[in-house]
């Protein structure tokens, strides 16, 4: 089970960029939490909290819970959007949506490949070529995928993933329904490819010698 992150959080007075600036003097991160039918409030979040949270990929769609000082429990809560500074590369301001079991949501879920020694076009010293490195799903907002695993067992060179090959969770669905679109192929080492390459070169310019020659018979 993936693990769910938790947040301090304090309402935050001051807005503003100047109010930014204040909060983040201070050790927090500066948010915006909207959504679950109430009105937007400004918050603030600690940012040794966030930081690692960002810093181990669990963050931006991924379920987090606030808690709130004064109030009963913790709100289940999504970051869809992470502002991170140019330079230094962390968080300086997030945007939670509040959830629940009812929220649906759209996300993109990265794909593992495993198994990948099983593989007779790998041992060959063929490439994994990934088209997608995360699908998009339209999922439960309190049951966002942590990661689909794909199986590389058997493949050969020249075979293809595609989305058929994932076994979805209850729940949850493509956002792209009509094909099955591809996730990775097996790909010809380039060694073989270049081998293939000059043999085709080597066909056409036989065939083209041959056309030359029989013109010069006529």
């Amino acid at each position: 089970m993936a693990q769910t992150d938790v947040f301090y959080c304090e309402p935050r007075k001051k807005t503003g960029t100047g109010g930014a600036r204040a909060a983040r003097r201070e050790g927090w991160i500066p948010a915006v939490l909207y959504g679950g039918g109430a009105d937007p409030v400004a918050v603030s979040l600690k940012s040794n909290e966030v930081n690692k949270a960002y810093l181990n990929g669990r963050l931006l769609a991924h379920l987090a819970k606030i808690d709130v000082p004064g109030e009963d429990g913790q709100q289940p809560v999504i970051a869809r959007d992470v502002q991170v500074h140019p330079v230094k590369g962390h968080p300086v301001h997030v945007d939670l949506m509040r959830v629940d079991e009812k929220t649906r949501i759209n996300v993109d879920v990265s794909v593992r490949f495993i198994n990948e020694e099983q593989s007779p076009g790998l041992k060959k010293g063929g490439v994994l070529n990934v088209v997608r490195h995360a699908v998009e799903v339209y999922a439960p907002a309190t049951a966002i995928p942590e990661v689909f695993e794909i199986d590389v067992t058997g493949l050969d060179v020249g075979d293809g993933i595609h989305a058929s090959t994932i076994s979805l969770p209850a729940g949850v669905t493509f956002v792209i329904t009509d094909r099955d679109f591809t996730i990775a192929t097996i790909a010809a080492p380039s060694a073989l490819r270049s081998s293939d390459d000059e043999g085709e070169d080597a066909t056409e310019g036989e065939e083209g010698e041959e056309k030359e020659e029989e013109a010069k018979e006529d």
